[in-house]
C-alpha cells in the first residue's frame, strides 16, 4: 500500500492517499500535502514550532480537509512545515492535535486551499481508508 500518490491534474494538484486507520490516513495525507509545499529548511534554525489544532465536522471527510485547511493556515503564517502530528482525540467528527514542524525560508509549491470537491473518504477493498483530496494551487 503506498502512503499516497499524486494525480496529475490540469491546474491544481490531487493526491491520493491511503491509510490503515484515520490517524494513518490523516498522517499520510499531511505527509502528502508537506511534500507538494517542499519547504527548505533554515540553515541554523533547528528549534521546533508548535502549535494545536481542532476541528469538529459532519464526517471524517470534512473533518481531514478541516485538519489539512488547519495545518495550512499555521504553515503559511509560521513559515514553518509541520511534519509531525500527535492525536490527543480523532474520530469520524472530532479531532484535537498538536502539531510540530521547523521554519522554512520558502516554499517549492504554493498550496492556496485544500478544497472538499474530490474528499471522499471510502475503505477500498483491501480494507484501507483511502481518499482523492484536490489542492488549489
Amino acid at each position: 500500500m503506498k502512503k499516497y500518490e499524486i494525480i496529475p491534474h490540469t491546474s491544481d494538484v490531487r493526491l491520493k492517499v491511503n491509510g490503515l486507520n484515520l490517524e494513518e490516513l490523516f498522517r499520510n495525507a499531511l505527509e502528502g500535502m508537506n511534500s507538494i509545499i517542499d519547504g527548505e529548511k533554515i540553515p541554523g534554525k533547528e528549534g521546533l514550532i508548535i502549535d494545536e489544532i481542532e476541528s469538529f465536522a459532519d464526517d471524517a471527510s470534512l473533518l481531514l480537509v478541516d485538519f489539512l485547511s488547519g495545518t495550512l493556515t499555521l504553515t503559511h503564517t509560521k513559515k514553518a512545515i509541520f511534519d509531525t502530528v500527535r492525536f490527543s482525540s480523532l474520530n469520524e467528527n472530532y479531532f484535537k492535535a498538536v502539531i510540530s514542524g521547523y521554519p522554512v525560508n520558502g516554499f517549492e509549491e504554493d498550496i492556496k486551499a485544500v478544497t472538499y470537491g474530490e474528499t471522499n473518504i471510502v475503505k477500498n477493498i483491501q480494507g484501507y481508508f483511502e481518499t482523492v483530496i484536490l489542492f488549489d494551487i
